[in-house]
């Protein structure tokens, strides 16, 4: 086993490099990039705007795109949308503003070097190290991530297991009519019902409608800190975990009515084991194999993308909603930043997966499998 956790961790760092030469590739092709923004918003306020790039107010620029100082032409700037006319020297400031003044190879590599040495640099917009902000964000994301995660599991193995012990029983039917409720509504749509129903929408106003924990959070007893943050926290991870449960449900049903039918479980039942050593001594383990091991995927989701509309709805400030916002506005460092450090993290629980699954069944040998 030693021996293959030693080649999972040599291969992360080349799987990490791959990823993102990928990304980094797709972003170069893509239209909008924060000098082309930098521009539209330059030609859309005027000198207030190009004072801020140049640092000073030497140079402005007309609200019909020319330049007071300095030659406008179009010939520098043609390789960016709305850059016609305004004065070439103003684009190749703005350029190495964001880095753009070196080839994409240099500014990848550089960029990967820093990486290695997690320094993710400045936001290009939000005046902050990309470090600091993920920080500041991740509190939400974690509550959001770790919450859902363990109540979509506490919820769906049992639920699962009862399902495929009583398969075709009025409980079967039954609990299969909220499943595909789960199935039907998105997340999302699950938060904007229970906002109208218990956020002030239309009926009660019994649950905060935005932000972590109450503006007087400090001034609260440890006791009324974490009732402050459930009550908080209470309709956020509900939506989420309506939305989570139903699939898991179903891979857990599934994957034990497929053990119970095998070959080893009427024997252990013909030599006269109950009911319960035969499901949990012998079907279980096998049973869960399937869903240990997409653990690490649903995490990942759960924590870093399935909450950004919920975050949105909800005013949390994540770090889905973080992500989101930096494609939008094309905010290069906090994009791979918190890219390299997703993939990273995705990686290393793809690795703890496999080991859970020898934890649940240690007759996998991982190493006989690699060789």
């Amino acid at each position: 086993m030693g021996a293959y956790i030693l080649r999972r961790l040599l291969l992360i760092p080349v799987t990490l490099f791959l990823i993102m030469a990928a990304n980094f590739a797709i972003v170069q092709i893509a239209p909008g990039g924060p000098v082309e923004q930098q521009l539209a918003q330059i030609t859309g306020q005027g000198g207030n705007a190009t004072d801020r790039i140049t640092g000073s107010g030497s140079e402005t620029i007309t609200p019909s795109g020319g330049a007071k100082n300095g030659a406008a032409t179009g010939g520098a700037a043609s390789k960016y949308r709305g850059a016609q006319g305004l004065d070439p020297e103003l684009i190749k400031q703005i350029e190495k503003q964001f880095g753009f003044d070196k080839p994409a190879h240099e500014r990848f590599f550089k960029m990967m070097w820093d990486y290695m040495r997690f320094d993710f640099g400045t936001s290009f917009f939000r005046d902050a190290k990309v470090v600091d902000i993920i920080l500041e964000k991740m509190p939400v994301s974690i509550s959001l991530g770790l919450w859902t995660t363990l109540l979509v599991y506490l919820i769906s193995i049992p639920l699962g297991v009862l399902k495929a012990v009583y398969d075709g029983s009025r409980f079967d039917v039954a609990s299969s009519a909220v499943i595909i409720v789960g199935y039907a509504i998105p997340g999302f749509l699950f938060a904007i019902l229970l906002i109208v129903l218990f956020a002030g929408g239309s009926y009660w106003d019994i649950f905060p409608l935005r932000g972590l924990v109450s503006d007087n959070f400090d001034q609260l007893s440890t006791w009324g800190k974490v009732v402050d943050y459930f009550w908080h926290m209470a309709l956020p991870i509900i939506s989420m975990v309506v939305g989570g449960f139903a699939s898991l449900t179903m891979l857990t049903k599934n994957s034990f009515m497929d053990e119970i039918g095998k070959q080893y479980v009427m024997t252990a039942r013909a030599k006269g084991l109950s009911e319960f050593k035969v499901l949990f001594g012998h079907v279980f383990r096998n049973a869960m194999l399937i869903v240990i091991a997409g653990f690490p995927a649903a995490f990942i989701g759960i924590l870093f993308t399935g909450s950004m509309l919920v975050e949105v709805i909800f005013s949390l400030d994540g770090l889905g909603r973080l992500g989101f916002e930096a494609v939008m506005k094309r905010d290069y460092p906090v994009m791979f930043g918190t890219m390299y450090m997703f993939t990273m993290l995705g990686l290393l629980l793809s690795l703890v997966g496999d080991l859970m699954y020898v934890a649940v069944d240690p007759r996998i040998d991982f190493d006989k499998r690699s060789s």
